[in-house]
């Protein structure tokens, strides 16, 4: 069956379809062979800034799993160089020098992202070509919490304690960082959408480190500014707070047209807790796709049944695509969703 190149769009606005939209969240990636072997010839940092690249690998998922829609290759932390920091990639993420005090937040700089970074620019621009017809092209960024959790911590970390520390002990200095991360987000991701991205995701991933009072005082307010600001250009926004759902009040005030759902919990469970009015995207858990595949299809069309039930529903994982997963695993995946009809 032919794409239809508006199914996830008109979900992402709440409008009836016919089967739920799927793509996968880090669709583009180890998993797949082919970026494997585009891998080999370039380091991470240089496959992103480099358009023609950034654009070969974002297309593969589309060539091979028959999504409904494309996400920009790229990076939640490649705001960091253009605010004034390094980072590196070894092979997780290291940001040189940690923002750690008022003198760091102060020499942070919200960039004029059309001269910082032209390849994201670039490489949409050439996306919006190639898929054209074809799919649509979702822009992402980090939520302003997430991105300074790891420009604080200087690294990826379980429990991000010395992010954790600077909000408890010293909150005022943790707002100021907040609110430079918050403009510089807003400007990135506006500058996607005007050239070309047709929606927008934003990725809370660090959102559950803190309680649902933390959560509305710390990340909430700045996501919400986030997500108008985006808004504002026409397109729809998706705001994934992983592992979150005791902050769930407050998730569901960010302003979003979507709102993403981890596996932790139902579909069915989320929505009561969202309001029942919101449009949810996920949340097969990304270790089902390392069983059979009888196991995938048969996990996914219980996914599809709950989320049948929903106002709107985008099938997702509910994380980021493993990259042990099998390729047949997420193909079964994708197709299992496409021959839905609940």
């Amino acid at each position: 069956m032919a794409h239809d190149p508006e199914l996830f769009l008109r979900a992402c606005r709440g409008e009836r379809v016919p089967r739920p939209p799927v793509w996968l969240m880090r669709q583009a990636g180890r998993y797949l062979p082919e970026y494997r072997e585009v891998r080999k010839k370039v380091d991470f940092l240089t496959l992103c800034r480099t358009p023609e690249l950034a654009a070969q690998v974002t297309l593969q998922p589309v060539d091979r799993l028959g999504v409904d829609a494309a996400i920009l290759f790229s990076d939640i932390l490649i705001l960091a160089p253009a605010m004034g920091l390094e980072v590196a990639f070894d092979p997780g993420p290291i940001v040189d020098p940690p923002v750690r005090s008022a003198a760091d937040v102060a020499r942070l700089v919200v960039p004029d992202v059309e001269a910082e970074v032209p390849f994201v620019h670039e490489t949409i621009r050439i996306l919006r070509k190639e898929l054209a017809g074809r799919v649509p092209l979702i822009g992402f960024g980090a939520a302003p919490f997430t991105l300074a959790a790891y420009l604080v911590e200087g690294e990826g970390s379980r429990s991000f304690e010395t992010w954790k520390g600077m909000l408890y002990r010293a909150p005022d200095l943790a707002h100021a960082l907040l609110e430079k991360v918050a403009a510089a987000t807003a400007a990135h991701l506006v500058s996607q959408a005007r050239a070309g991205a047709q929606a927008i995701q934003i990725f809370d991933t660090w959102a559950g480190l803190v309680s649902a009072t933390d959560y509305a005082a710390f990340s909430l307010p700045y996501a919400r500014r986030v997500v108008a600001a985006v808004r504002e250009q026409g397109v729809p926004v998706i705001y994934f707070a992983l592992d979150a759902a005791h902050a769930a009040e407050s998730v569901r005030a960010c302003g979003a047209d979507v709102l993403g759902v981890d596996w932790r919990r139902s579909l069915a469970e989320a929505a009561r807790a969202f309001g029942g009015a919101s449009v949810l995207q996920g949340n097969l858990d990304p270790c089902v796709l390392l069983a059979d595949g009888e196991t995938v299809r048969e996990r996914t069309v219980a996914m599809l049944r709950e989320g049948a039930a929903l106002p709107g529903h985008i099938a997702n994982l509910g994380h980021g695509i493993l990259p042990s997963t099998p390729v047949e695993s997420a193909i079964a995946f994708v197709e299992t969703v496409r021959g839905f009809r609940g």
